[in-house]
């Protein structure tokens, strides 16, 4: 299992660069989010911030536009039909991790929340541990359209950092409960740790769905 090397594409050359810029999307905005939540615990809403928050939200637009490039590709030109359901679902996937970092930095935005420093620490890890997840899913992806022996390789990592980003939010939210904050702020802050963690859920499930469809493609 997972020995094959063949590109998933012959003769759609097009359509193979536009799934490899959405990859490369979720790279890109992988690291402004983490850009922008390092700003964020420096200056809060700041006009810095909301910058680098309008920059994400461009990357999921144009996110959005390659993927229904992508959808109305497969289906008009009839391409890779053995697969194309799996594709489908693969790059709507890869949507929702897109869009679910733009939800959470401009939650940050609206809500404003008052991140003690003690907390600084954590929750930068914790950010780098959900961002690199994302970013290893991405590159599962790509292996999966190009050369899916290394597939597993990326998807072990995924599970790996998924794994740490929920021990991060366990101590994290653990701390957060035992401290002296008002009970409101310590909701608020549990609210805003499940929504960043969620991003790395969604990338566990991504790769949950994207092994089963090397598992078909081996058979």
């Amino acid at each position: 299992m997972f020995h094959i090397k063949v590109s998933l594409f012959a003769h759609t050359k097009e359509l193979e660069q536009k799934i490899d810029e959405l990859h490369d999307k979720i790279v890109e905005i992988s690291m402004v989010f983490k850009k922008a939540f390092h700003l964020f615990l420096e200056e809060k809403r700041s006009m810095n911030y909301r910058k680098l928050s309008k920059q994400i939200k461009t990357i999921e637009h144009d996110a959005d536009v390659l993927r229904r490039d992508i959808e109305s590709q497969l289906y008009a030109q009839n391409l890779i039909p053995d697969f194309r359901g799996d594709v489908l679902e693969l790059v709507e996937n890869l949507d929702k991790v897109i869009n679910e970092f733009d939800e959470v930095a401009h939650q940050f935005y609206i809500e404003n929340p008052d991140i003690p420093e003690i907390y600084h620490q954590k929750m930068k890890q914790l950010v780098q541990e959900v961002c690199e997840c994302a970013e290893n899913l991405a590159f599962a992806s790509r292996a999966f359209f190009k050369d899916f022996t290394a597939v597993r390789n990326y998807s072990q990592k995924v599970y790996f950092l998924e794994h740490e980003s929920d021990k991060t939010t366990a101590k994290l939210k653990e701390a957060i409960f035992a401290s002296d904050l008002e009970l409101a702020h310590k909701l608020q802050l549990k609210t805003f740790l499940s929504e960043v963690a969620d991003i790395a859920d969604l990338a566990e499930n991504c790769v949950d769905q994207l092994l089963i469809y090397v598992i078909k493609r081996d058979i």
